[in-house]
């Protein structure tokens, strides 16, 4: 890799770090002064689902601020315990916030709509709630899009938005846009029940609200690991992804067959790369070392995101005994003729 793609690797990542965190703070915004909103008028209403929206959005909070210590420890330039870097503390972070989302998020909502069901409370002027959550429809809704378009870099022609969060590799990203969308459904809910319960005279349509809130954010939490837990444990490149990467490599006039490539994400944008390989028979040490430069190169600029590239191949290791082997025979020979003169 030369000098001028490494710097071409680091002004990409740069760039990405920043996207990264402006949605992060975006998300943070949007939350902070939308929770101390809701809190205020579920304590003003009674509302039991304005409480729960504002549970969700005090846990959304927080979970953002985790994933900035994610992004921050991410960055850690590798050392001798962590030689190939910090980049999946991204994916241990957004797992935490999966969490945070089932326990806190999920569990506080349901667990106050069931206390409510059970003692219901008649609302006392709703007109707040609906004026609170129609403002935090339009921050969620800003926080959302920024996510959204940070997420359209993994999105191919005719994907849907779900699709691109399976073939994201940015947790921060995704985690946001996740929250979000569940921000903007559980806006609705919250609304729905309130107004059901001020139309029917029924108190209880909003703590059943408060209920189905809670369900969401389960939802999203259960989603939300499901992607992190992927990443965290090693997952890959897309099989159309290691198909294409394979060609790059078989293109090589060096390479006679390529067994296997295996591929790890390592960090939003680093992926792990070992091939198996079979040379071509005949090839000198220079010229396999040529050759893997040549590979090296090629892979990188076919996919920026691959950093470490590793090269298995049963054909080198030969090459290597056969110059072992002959260096062993330049080197005896002059021992014999030595001994032969004497």
């Amino acid at each position: 890799m030369t000098a001028a793609d490494k710097d071409g690797g680091a002004g990409q990542q740069a760039d990405q770090d920043a996207a990264t965190k402006k949605v992060i703070y975006a998300a943070i915004g949007a939350n902070l002064g939308i929770a101390a909103a809701k809190f205020v008028v579920a304590a003003i209403t009674g509302s039991a689902a304005m409480m729960a929206e504002g549970i969700h959005s005090a846990v959304d909070t927080g979970n953002e601020l985790l994933l900035l210590i994610g992004e921050k420890r991410s960055q850690h330039a590798p050392d001798a315990k962590h030689p190939f870097g910090y980049g999946k503390s991204v994916y241990f972070w957004a797992l935490i916030v999966a969490l945070s989302v089932f326990s806190l998020g999920g569990g506080l909502s349901i667990n106050h709509g069931v206390h409510g069901l059970l003692e219901p409370e008649a609302l006392q002027d709703p007109m707040w709630n609906y004026i609170v959550l129609g403002v935090a429809f339009l921050f969620e809704g800003y926080s959302w899009n920024v996510s959204r378009k940070s997420l359209n870099k993994y999105r191919k022609p005719g994907d849907n938005l779900y699709q691109a969060v399976r073939a994201s590799k940015d947790a921060s990203v995704f985690t946001v846009f996740i929250e979000d969308s569940a921000a903007l459904l559980g806006v609705l809910v919250a609304a729905g029940g309130i107004a059901l319960a001020q139309v029917t005279g029924e108190p209880r349509w909003d703590p059943a609200a408060s209920v189905v809130i809670g369900l969401l954010l389960v939802g999203a939490a259960f989603t939300l690991a499901r992607e992190t837990g992927a990443l965290l444990v090693g997952e890959g490149m897309s099989k159309e992804a290691v198909h294409r990467l394979r060609e790059v490599i078989n293109a090589d006039a060096a390479i006679d067959t390529v067994t296997r490539v295996a591929t790890m994400q390592l960090g939003p944008d680093e992926i792990l790369v070992t091939a198996a390989v079979q040379f071509k028979r005949g090839m000198t040490i220079d010229q396999v070392e040529q050759a893997i430069e040549r590979l090296e190169a090629a892979v990188h600029a076919h996919n920026q995101s691959i950093h470490t590239i590793y090269f298995e191949s049963a054909a080198l290791r030969s090459s290597w005994r056969a110059a072992e082997q002959q260096a062993a025979q330049e080197h005896q020979q002059p021992q014999d003729s030595a001994a032969g003169k004497s």
